[in-house]
């Protein structure tokens, strides 16, 4: 059995995400487990170069983890021939720039997304990948949550009939970072600095309505500040100039119906922090991150409007819940995995930066509805 070493360049691993889910549960998990394998039986190990604008937060990390190779020189990591991927988690106002070198320097690129702030700019770098004939692909590690596998499994086996609408409802109170920490970057709050619930969540949604549902064709969004000032991580106030809350009706191919509500600034009254309702002439789902609940048409109760006598129906006992049938890996890693068998043999990946491309053009086009308080349709790119 071959193993092989290839040289990957993560750019963004001192950010939450690209520390915790990428560098720790993905790279060193795959190389923990023997590296990723092939259809060829062999292997491919991952060798990590670290890269930051700060050398010290680099270094510690990987002076924690053993990794010999890290820098804060972008150009010198890409230079080495050795090294065949780029990978980027920065925040999102850096990423372009950083891409488009990589893409220069002939590096299969895998990005967090959105891989941009405007469509115009995701296009671009879609269409500079392909010029370059370099491999591409986006983050979209909701497709591989537990509740979300089970609930495409439904949805293949004809579970539903003909689904009618989704409800979704993603979020929970982010403190102001005040009198207690906030669990989000100041970033994520300024619009300035590529932050706000649409930019973030939008991208998200789409793929999920994209994969699962059927392709996006309008939306009406109303994207709103509850909380106007927040503090900093160096205890400073700052004003909130990005949206933290987002209410959005989305049209889908075939007449489905999807309402999904984001917020930051919402307190948790469900058993996980997402949850989406599909409804359908067969049966309904409620999937969450983990577990998914279904009832038939045949099991459905016959609920009788009357508000003069008290509910004695429990009707959360009347699901069932769908069984695991199978181990759930990281969907993070699965991902990896993935894209370094399209890398390296050419395995499909649909999740490429075309695909990104439409989920930034979502987001945009949903705040450009909140602003113009009107119904706008999706082109397709």
């Amino acid at each position: 059995m071959s193993v092989r070493t290839i040289g990957v360049v993560m750019n963004g691993v001192t950010g939450r995400m690209g520390y915790r889910q990428h560098l720790v549960r993905s790279v060193l998990a795959i190389n923990e487990q023997g590296g990723v394998a092939l259809s060829d039986g062999g292997r491919v190990l991952l060798r990590p170069v670290l890269v930051g604008r700060s050398l010290d937060r680099v270094a510690r990390i990987a002076a924690a983890h053993d990794i010999p190779e890290f820098t804060d020189d972008l150009d010198a990591a890409l230079a080495s021939e050795d090294n065949l991927i780029y990978f980027d988690a920065q925040v999102t106002s850096a990423r372009v720039k950083s891409v488009l070198k990589a893409i220069e320097a002939g590096k299969h690129v895998y990005a967090e997304k959105p891989t941009a702030e405007t469509v115009q700019e995701a296009v671009a770098l879609a269409e500079a990948a392909t010029a370059r004939g370099v491999k591409n692909g986006v983050v979209q590690d909701k497709l591989f949550l537990p509740g979300l596998l089970k609930l495409k499994r439904l949805i293949d086996g004809g579970f539903f009939g003909r689904i009618l609408s989704v409800r979704g409802e993603f979020g929970y109170w982010v403190f102001e970072g005040d009198w207690q920490q906030a669990q989000r970057p100041s970033w994520n709050y300024r619009a300035e600095d590529g932050g706000g619930i649409v930019l973030d969540m939008f991208p998200h949604w789409h793929y999920v309505m994209e994969n699962l549902f059927g392709r996006v064709e309008s939306v009406y969004a109303k994207a709103v500040t509850h909380v106007p000032t927040r503090v900093d991580e160096q205890g400073r106030p700052y004003e909130a100039t990005a949206d933290d809350a987002a209410y959005a009706v989305f049209e889908l191919a075939g007449g489905i119906v999807a309402q999904i509500n984001s917020s930051w600034t919402v307190r948790v009254n469900r058993d996980e922090l997402v949850e989406f309702q599909v409804d359908g002439t067969e049966g309904s789902a409620v999937a969450g991150l983990r577990n998914c609940r279904i009832q038939h048409r045949a099991a459905t109760p016959k609920p009788v409007w009357n508000p003069d006598l008290p509910a004695t129906a429990r009707f959360r006992e009347g699901w069932q819940e769908v069984p695991d049938n199978e181990e759930f890996d990281n969907g993070f890693k699965i991902q990896w995995e993935r894209f370094v068998r399209h890398v390296i043999e050419d395995a499909p990946f649909p999740n490429d930066f075309a695909s990104g491309a439409r989920g930034v053009q979502l987001a945009e086009l949903g705040l450009r509805s909140s602003a113009e308080g009107r119904r706008i349709e999706v082109p397709q790119l």
